[in-house]
């Protein structure tokens, strides 16, 4: 498979409100740093998990931190990856369904506590439990109704994806029945959120695709955001979906797919471009904006509205909410055939992540993996730490006059491993082992003591064995020596 990277900083959102002049600190090295740490560690997993191609995104308010695509969008004709590719976003496209019922709501037209039945006549799953609260709309929003997962259709399987057109799921609903009484347990559920989908179109009295381009994707600015795979970009900026790893260690093409009356739930197709912008957008609510939805119901959407009684589970309105490590991530992922794709903010420190792969992969290493490798970065040139807290976590500084730049590269780990990279962190030289679904646990700090001498520095903040690096007769750096044994240079 060729292997292609390209990555771009881009400054400034262009869907930024007028007047609005948030910080810029994407050129802070700590930042700079550490979005370069989540470009070699993205390059790096996409070659040895043999993904195809993805696409990546950094946001730290209204300014993207950093984007960039690797690999191939259509590896048969080796095209590139860009951040500007199409991936299917899959169950994302629950957030843009989910926003259209809540402005209806906030006209006034749909309250949250009625019957699905109020709004959706046809409706007419059979309701198995006696007693049963009714299904409400929040209790399709927040996977709570304890409908089925899917329509009464077998979309899902392969090769074909035989998905269903809105009239025949609407005609399969009689033949439906609840899995559980409302309210007891979370069931995801995409047939749930089609049935939104069709309140919105029944409420609005605009067909459901025109009325998410009109009243949420273009206010938005989403000009690359589309409600159904776009056809007319197959073999161009729409990418070509894989498999997941086979035995043989290599992945299938998957067929086109439209997801038809599943359009709702799985339907949608964008770029980290446009996504990140949707991020940014999120950012300008939670500071008390209103933009294409008031601010307070984004809020509304964002806290938890349910938790499974195994408290594993949490869900806003629409929204997934997790909480990892003391801190809360809100966003949604996305699995359809052929692609895996994530978005989440982290409210805190307005760190927002996006990662879209043409293959499926575990998009929930990527996406909190980026935020680990950021997030103390961006707390630092924020100011939302200390600056003693800040000082303390900067390792030992390179020696005054010394330069980190031979040494930084790829270095080989064969055969008892893939390899270590040399990389820029906090102010001075560090080790990440790769690959890992872990970056930030896979950094070692090194402190520099003389010429090409280091010492690894010790979780406690000890110092270690001596680090060597060689270099030959031109001067270049080729390898590393710990514990006297070699390990050449990659690259």
């Amino acid at each position: 498979m060729a292997r292609c990277v390209s990555s771009s900083a881009v400054l400034l959102l262009a869907l930024a409100v007028p007047g609005r002049a948030p910080a810029q600190i994407a050129a802070d090295p700590r930042v700079a740093e550490a979005v370069e740490a989540v470009r070699v560690w993205l390059d790096a997993e996409r070659d040895y998990e043999r993904i195809p191609g993805m696409s990546a995104a950094l946001v730290h308010d209204q300014e993207v931190l950093w984007s960039g695509a690797f690999g191939m969008a259509h590896p048969e004709r080796a095209i590139p990856a860009a951040t500007s590719t199409l991936y299917s976003i899959c169950s994302i496209s629950k957030l843009f369904t989910s926003i259209s019922v809540m402005q209806l709501r906030d006209r006034g037209l749909v309250d949250l506590r009625s019957p699905v039945s109020a709004y959706l006549p046809r409706y007419a799953v059979k309701q198995q439990y006696e007693g049963s609260a009714p299904v409400t709309v929040e209790a399709l929003l927040s996977h709570a109704a304890g409908l089925p997962r899917e329509s009464d259709q077998p979309y899902w399987s392969a090769p074909d994806f035989p998905f269903p057109t809105e009239e025949e799921i609407i005609a399969g609903l009689p033949n439906q029945e609840t899995l559980y009484p409302a309210w007891k347990y979370f069931q995801y559920s995409n047939l749930g959120l089609t049935l939104v989908g069709e309140i919105v179109q029944q409420v609005s009295g605009v067909p459901y695709h025109d009325y998410v381009r009109r009243n949420v994707l273009g206010p938005l600015g989403l000009k690359d955001t589309y409600s159904e795979m776009p056809a007319q970009l197959r073999g161009g900026r729409l990418a070509d979906g894989y498999s997941s790893l086979n035995r043989q260690g290599t992945r299938d093409p998957v067929p086109f797919f439209q997801a038809k009356g599943i359009a709702p739930a799985a339907g949608y197709a964008s770029t980290a471009e446009d996504l990140a912008r949707f991020l940014s957008w999120q950012f300008r609510l939670r500071d008390g904006e209103d933009e294409v939805l008031d601010h307070n119901t984004l809020q509304e959407m964002q806290r938890t509205h349910f938790v499974d009684p195994e408290w594993k589970t949490f869900w806003g309105l629409g929204f997934s909410v997790a909480r990892r490590n003391d801190r809360t991530f809100v966003g949604h992922g996305g699995s359809c055939p052929g692609f895996r794709t994530q978005v989440a903010i982290q409210p805190d420190d307005e760190v927002g992540m996006v990662f879209l792969a043409n293959a499926m992969v575990n998009t929930s290493t990527y996406v909190y993996g980026m935020y680990d490798l950021v997030a103390e970065a961006v707390r630092g040139a924020t100011k939302k730490e200390s600056a003693e807290a800040a000082a303390s976590a900067m390792a030992p500084v390179p020696a005054a006059g010394s330069d980190l730049t031979p040494y930084v590269g790829r270095y080989s780990q064969q055969p008892w491993g893939g390899e270590t990279a040399a990389i820029r962190w906090k102010g001075g030289l560090a080790f990440l082992s790769l690959p890992t679904d872990n970056p930030l646990q896979a950094i070692t700090r090194l402190k520099h003591v003389e010429g090409d001498v280091f010492r690894r520095v010790r979780s406690d903040e000890e110092l270690g064995e001596e680090i060597v690096f060689e270099r030959d007769a031109s001067g270049r750096v080729t390898g590393f020596r710990q514990f006297g044994n070699l390990s050449a240079r990659i690259r």
